[in-house]
């Protein structure tokens, strides 16, 4: 521990003379710092993302949360980013340090493809995974200015799969936040963390976490020229995820063998023993369950996060209010990665190029993201292929089944033969720590094969254009007579996702002469209109929207949304609005083509899948046909052969066996209608208040079933006429085709909730805040259980408190949030998420005459582990200092 305290005393004491020494040199007078914000300069900010235009943050017409520039000093929280999971009515889940995904209003998963994610009205998701990587390729706490969070479905404005809300990060333009901006944050995470197998690990440079970020603006002619470049680099030991829960706890219970003695055990966070990796080995007369032993995630990943990011824009003004600007983005980084498996992303890059011009009357953007994964790789095939490059599955099961009949043969009992046999058939299997261990890992990350090795290697663009014009403002400045209360909006986007087919994950379906070059194509076209009016002396605000939108392979869809403000009085304003949206399949749920541990991974357009549902039945009406078959030998005592016993059995049970009742892919629909109010009460409005409440409809969840098509020995799909001959070819593993398949849910599932909000600045500077959110699953009907998953607490709450300058430039922020257990359903894990509470704090000091800030805080200052969500890292406490000069 003295040596990290001694690393950390030394890095922010060099920073700190850094920042002194050019505040000395710099020819100019230091700026002057801003002047804390309140409650009452709140009251007059305007937002953007409710309907893309700029209107008053008290009158917008849905829920917008936003953290401003005071928000952001006060935060306890290390990132403007960490910030946003304080905010009312948003839920953010953690699989790894650094990979946070926001979401809200339930159904959340690991990959936030149905929550939008803006960077200056920029979607900077990755393209082949349809969301955002947490911030990799967003802006550093220096560039940030504001966070506007709509926690609700903004499909029918944006049109990006916004089912469920989006986020819109705003940065500081060079022509108002001038000069060098300087950022250093040090701390240590994974202190006392049980997840970690080396002791000492708190005492260790291995646990530092550090994050140096540099902001430099300059206006090069004045009024019209301006360029800022930003640069961030982060290095942390990532949060391990070690849950070792069985998932067939029950695989051999019909044999007594449970707990540590079960032969198929199937820990969480373990890899290489998941249903693919199981045989039912007949032994003495019963059949058991086994699986391969499998490696634990810590040894499979390396949990070292390293990111750099960098970005530089350049902005033109032709005149006052007319702005176009040229941003280039770039992102390299290592990371943990989760979707219905856990990824380690290595070496993975982003770039984004995006030009924008902002005029009072029009709006258009244009931007190109280009995605390449690196030397990134899958932790479930690594541990199958690990297992498998050192004894294949037939002769790690012969030598399995000798050894037990040796062991019962002298004697031991059934459990102690199966831990004998499994002893025997993994001699010389590759031990994590050695040389041969690390070689073959490295080899197999290079394989892009998933039955072979773990490689993900994909390239992937997403380029997308986009303009909207204010027809109202046009038209007046033409000199037309138009009511002044009458607001008319229109826009039209474009967006082509382009895949590089590796030949493994992507291929093109529709290939010309060569598959493996010929790119895949996916894209969108779309539109709005937007007409509004103010009536009864301005006090009422009605708008109307409509958008249409074309993906390939789809039917056209239209969007209406309907919105209404009514202000009581200027600072007391109640809303309405009801509105639907559409989520189009992402790339990787329409046109995936994975080979993943013997189970294939296919895409839910019938151009990838065709004749597979088909001929498919569900995969747990199998695992249940199969788990009685089992049960009736085991319990036939009879003289029977057990040919006979084995062919009675499946006789007795095939009834048990459902053809899949599931097809291609249909775009997942929302609609929502909404309800809030939003006042500054007291004198001088230091008491905000926000209320909303919500009931959404869904149908057509885009989700995962798992279905096998029993194959003839030639490989052709098996038909249903003789069920007998299907039930034995499905009992037997090789014969049956195994699929993963995306298709949408049968269930029509409501759910309702809302949130309060409450923020009173009590004077000389003292800010109190309280939220609380509710949100529940009403109904399923026809719940078939396939449904992505609520995912969601009922229950949320935070409280806060804060103060920037309590004496003398000294300051302070806590922060505590608690939620509920919930239930939580993933293709990983099902079960349920334990209640947590965090704690965050933060003390801060404002050097003035240096523009220095200084703040030493920590998130979960407690240092309770807990996890986000099943088969997730469990999370500690992050303790750090942070230096900033400039702002």
């Amino acid at each position: 521990m003295k040596q990290t305290l001694r690393f950390v005393a030394r890095a922010t004491a060099g920073l700190a003379s850094l920042a002194l020494a050019h505040a000395a040199a710099a020819q100019a007078p230091a700026r002057r710092p801003s002047p804390a914000d309140t409650v009452r300069s709140t009251l007059s900010e305007v937002v953007v993302a409710a309907s893309r235009v700029e209107e008053s943050f008290l009158q917008s017409p849905v829920t917008v949360e936003k953290l401003n520039a005071r928000a952001l000093r006060l935060t306890p929280a290390p990132s403007f980013f960490d910030a946003i999971e304080h905010l009312k009515g948003v839920q953010v889940i953690s699989p790894s340090l650094g990979f946070k995904v926001i979401n809200a209003r339930g159904f959340t998963n690991t990959t936030n493809v149905r929550f939008a994610q803006l960077v200056d009205g920029v979607d900077n998701q990755a393209p082949h995974i349809g969301g955002p990587i947490g911030n990799v390729l967003g802006p550093s706490d220096l560039d940030i200015r504001s966070v506007e969070v709509v926690p609700g479905t903004a499909a029918a404005l944006y049109g990006l799969n916004a089912i469920n809300g989006l986020a819109n990060f705003q940065t500081r333009n060079p022509f108002s936040f001038q000069g060098l901006s300087v950022r250093q944050q040090t701390g240590l995470n994974h202190l006392r963390d049980p997840s970690v197998r080396t002791l000492g690990l708190g005492s260790s440079p291995e646990n530092l976490y550090s994050e140096t970020s540099l902001r430099y603006a300059q206006v090069l002619v004045p009024e019209k020229l301006a360029f800022k470049v930003n640069g961030t680099y982060l290095r942390a030991a990532d949060w391990v995820a070690n849950d070792q829960t069985d998932l067939f706890a029950n695989g051999n219970a019909t044999t007594g063998l449970l707990g540590a003695d079960n032969p198929a055990r199937d820990p969480v966070n373990s890899y290489g023993n998941e249903s693919s990796d199981r045989s039912t080995l007949t032994l003495g007369g019963r059949q058991y369950v086994v699986a391969r032993t499998g490696y634990d995630e810590r040894d499979l990943v390396d949990y070292t996060i390293k990111s750099l990011k960098a970005d530089a824009a350049l902005h033109y003004r032709f005149r006052p209010g007319v702005e176009l600007a040229y941003t280039y983005r770039v992102a390299g980084f290592d990371n943990v990665y989760q979707r219905s498996n856990r990824f380690r992303l290595q070496n993975y890059r982003l770039q984004q190029h995006a030009l924008t011009l902002t005029t009072p009357v029009v709006q258009a953007r244009a931007y190109a993201t280009l995605e390449n994964t690196g030397r990134s790789y899958n932790l479930r095939s690594m541990g199958e292929n690990l297992d498998r490059s050192f004894r294949p599955d037939a002769a790690w099961n012969a030598l399995y089944t000798t050894a037990w009949n040796a062991a019962t043969a002298a004697g031991q009992t059934v459990a102690q033969a199966h831990t004998s046999a499994r002893t025997a058939a993994d001699a010389g299997r590759l031990q994590p720590g050695t040389p041969a261990y690390y070689q073959r890992l490295g080899e197999l990350q290079n394989i892009n094969n998933w039955d072979q090795g773990a490689a993900l290697r994909v390239q992937a663009d997403l380029l997308h254009a986009e303009a909207q014009v204010n027809l109202a403002e046009a038209w007046r400045r033409r000199g037309g007579a138009l009511p002044a209360n009458l607001d008319v909006l229109a826009g039209a986007d474009h967006r082509t996702y382009v895949v590089v087919p590796d030949g493994n994950y992507f291929i093109n379906p529709r290939p010309g002469q060569d598959p493996l070059r010929d790119n895949l194509t996916y894209a969108k076209t779309g539109g709005f209109v937007q007409a509004g009016g103010r009536l009864l002396a301005d006090r009422l605000r009605l708008t109307a929207t409509l958008r249409a939108d074309k993906n390939d392979y789809f039917d056209l869809k239209f969007n209406p949304r309907f919105t209404a403000v009514f202000s009581l009085t200027q600072q007391q304003n109640f809303r309405l609005s009801y509105q639907s949206g559409y989520r189009f399949p992402s790339l990787f749920e329409g046109f995936s083509n994975v080979n993943s541990g013997q189970v294939k991974r296919i895409g839910g357009l019938r151009v990838m899948s065709d004749g597979v549902f088909e001929n498919s039945y569900l995969r747990t009406s199998i695992d249940a046909f199969n788990t009685a078959v089992t049960a009736a030998i085991n319990a036939n005592t009879s003289a029977q052969p057990a040919a006979q016993k084995r062919q009675q059995a499946i006789a007795e049970n095939q009834g048990r066996l459902l053809k899949n009742p599931y097809t291609y892919l249909r775009p997942e629909q929302i609609r929502s209608l909404e309800a809030g109010y939003k006042a500054a009460l007291l004198p001088q409005g230091r008491l905000l208040l926000d209320v909303d409440f919500y009931y959404n409809s869904y149908r057509d969840f885009i989700a995962q079933v798992e279905a096998y098509v029993p194959i003839k020995a030639g490989g052709e799909p098996l038909g249903p006429a003789d069920l007998n001959t299907v039930a034995t070819t499905l009992n037997a593993r090789a014969g049956q085709a195994r699929y993963r398949l995306w298709t949408n849910s049968q269930s029509r599932v409501t759910n309702y909730g809302g949130s309060a909000g409450v923020r009173y600045e009590v004077g000389r500077g003292y800010l109190l805040g309280a939220n609380t959110t509710y949100t529940r699953l009403r109904r399923t009907e026809n719940g078939d259980g396939l449904e992505d998953g609520f995912n969601t607490p009922r229950w949320a709450y935070n409280l806060s408190v804060a103060n920037e300058n309590v004496v003398e430039n000294f300051g302070f922020g806590l922060n505590y949030r608690h939620q509920d257990p919930y239930f939580s359903q993933t293709f990983l894990v099902v079960g349920t998420v334990p209640a947590y509470g965090t704690l965050d704090a933060q003390l801060s000091y404002h050097v003035v005459a240096a523009q220095v800030r200084l703040k030493l805080g920590a998130s979960n200052v407690l240092n309770h582990y807990y996890t986000s969500y099943l088969g997730g890292p469990s999370v500690g406490g992050l303790y750090y200092l942070t230096l900033t000069y400039g702002l």
